[in-house]
């Protein structure tokens, strides 16, 4: 395990110093392509349930596009929320993430900037809101998970593509708990789908810029779409 997560640390500062180098209009292009593909996208037209990440200013794609676009399509559209763990334990984590719905554009326009410069939802709103795992969880579940990274390829022998978070967990710890409740109620059939977007940069293509090292609780995309207009799927969905 120690020798994986230095691995993983090799790939996020290797990435960090890319991306830095990267400029506002570069960024700023690459996420008017994906917007743009992403909008005539089946997954995505099809999805009414959404969950899309708020971005960071730099260094990676730029949603704000998309969470207009699905909030005037007509879709729900989550967002993500962190918060302390109700479940104490030394093998859970101690800081989780829910899925928040955001109630119009208005309620988006609201929202204030974290430390990290991310729009963020106010806590004493978060039990008036539905939202994945919160009190008014009732049925509720996703479609179609919208995800950032620090770095994506695909495992040469298999095809899967592969994703490297910022080494919370919280992705891989949420997807998990969505398909347990998936489970439960009985709607295991029809999974969530989880697609990565990227800048360009962020794609590891060849050997010699690395790849990325995968533990047991990595969870692998359905899909991957990336600052030059290009999807990425694995074998099986293609």
């Amino acid at each position: 395990m120690a020798s994986l997560n230095a691995a993983k640390q090799q790939i996020r500062s290797a990435m960090k110093n890319k991306l830095g180098a990267l400029s506002n209009e570069t960024v700023k292009s690459q996420s008017s392509v994906v917007f743009n593909t992403l909008r005539n996208f089946k997954p995505y037209v099809d999805a009414k349930r959404v969950s899309v990440f708020l971005s960071m200013p730099t260094g990676e794609i730029q949603t704000d596009g998309i969470v207009r676009h699905a909030l005037e399509s007509g879709k729900e559209v989550f967002i993500p929320y962190l918060h302390k763990n109700p479940l104490a334990s030394p093998t859970l984590p101690a800081r989780v993430m829910d899925m928040v719905r955001l109630r119009d554009l208005h309620d988006y326009e609201s929202l204030k900037p974290d430390r990290w410069g991310i729009p963020s939802i106010d806590p004493a709103t978060v039990h008036e809101r539905q939202s994945v795992f919160g009190v008014k969880n009732d049925q509720t579940l996703l479609d179609l998970i919208l995800m950032p990274g620090v770095a994506f390829d695909i495992d040469p022998e298999t095809g899967a593509i592969r994703r490297l978070g910022h080494g919370k967990g919280f992705y891989d710890y949420f997807i998990n708990r969505h398909n347990q409740k998936s489970v439960e109620l009985g709607k295991q059939e029809t999974p969530v789908l989880l697609y990565g977007l990227a800048l360009s940069e962020q794609f590891l293509s060849s050997p010699s810029e690395g790849s990325v090292p995968v533990g047991p609780h990595d969870q692998p995309l359905d899909g991957l779409i990336l600052g030059d207009g290009e999807i990425k799927s694995p074998p099986a969905a293609k």
